[in-house]
């Protein structure tokens, strides 16, 4: 569930509260606590659904109200909806107790272990702990794909929408895709958070285009480093190549290391140290 970014005092039945929240409920602390921006656009809740084209095992995370669950397993899912909140947890399990292909499990969806089966992620998850979820994703071994409603400003960066690219990204490109699949207007939410989000998608690929896990890490985090403003710079630091290197992937010299695009970074691997 999307997270109030901006961290403005706003309440699903108070609209903007004032006075440092006196007179908040307790439902409406626990939103806020939660990061509780419910989905209540069903053209939204069709592209999340579109993006995901959800099949098999589906695990969601910040489950809510149900909505995108209930979506879900009727595009042929099942659905395991993890919900923190213990009575969003309760009213989801009653209200879906009868409909096949859900399970509601009340709990920390960040804590889980991951099933042995291939399962695809899907969720409007909370922006305050969207690094956990996302990072939680890559390191599960049989996850297939994660289809996530993040901030925009998130799914932006990590996609290269803004012309840069992540270290996260980058890191992880050999192994995951990451592609932006549209844009979800803050409106769509209650309470309506201060910022837009986005559909954010990673998948795996088919093939690893990188074997060693480590050795093109190091290169990541090298080049990454900062040193001398420049990949040719940090990459000096520790590889002999480089420049001619630089050269098979089409980097010019003075080029910033977020600018570098992942496939250009594969060849650099595959240049310096494969």
């Amino acid at each position: 569930m999307a997270q109030d970014f901006a961290y403005r005092n706003y309440s699903h039945t108070q609209g903007k509260v004032k006075n440092g929240g006196k007179g908040r409920s307790p439902r409406d602390q626990a939103r806020r606590e939660l990061s509780q921006n419910f989905l209540v656009d069903s053209a939204a809740v069709e592209m999340m659904v579109a993006a995901a084209d959800p099949s098999g095992l589906v695990l969601e995370p910040g489950a809510g109200e149900g909505v995108l669950t209930r979506a879900l397993a009727r595009g042929g899912a099942r659905v395991t909806a993890y919900e923190i909140d213990p009575l969003l947890a309760a009213k989801l399990a009653a209200r879906t107790r009868s409909e096949s292909g859900i399970q509601v499990v009340r709990g920390d969806f960040t804590k889980a272990k991951a099933p042995r089966e291939p399962f695809a992620v899907v969720g409007n998850i909370p922006f305050s702990v969207t690094a956990k979820i996302v990072d939680w994703c890559l390191a599960a071994p049989t996850l297939t794909s994660a289809t996530l409603l993040t901030q925009r400003e998130y799914a932006r960066k990590r996609s290269g929408d803004y012309g840069r690219w992540s270290l996260v990204t980058v890191a992880s490109w050999p192994w995951f895709d990451w592609e932006l699949c549209g844009q979800v207007h803050r409106s769509s939410f209650r309470p309506v958070p201060s910022v837009d989000s986005a559909i954010l998608r990673i998948r795996r690929r088919p093939e690893p285009l990188v074997r060693d896990r480590d050795s093109y890490t190091e290169l990541i985090r090298t080049g990454f480093s900062g040193v001398g403003g420049s990949v040719r710079a940090s990459l000096r630091t520790r590889y002999d190549g480089v420049d001619e290197a630089l050269a098979v992937a089409g980097i010019d010299r003075d080029t910033v290391v977020g600018y570098v695009h992942p496939d250009q970074w594969v060849k650099l691997y595959r240049q310096i140290i494969a």
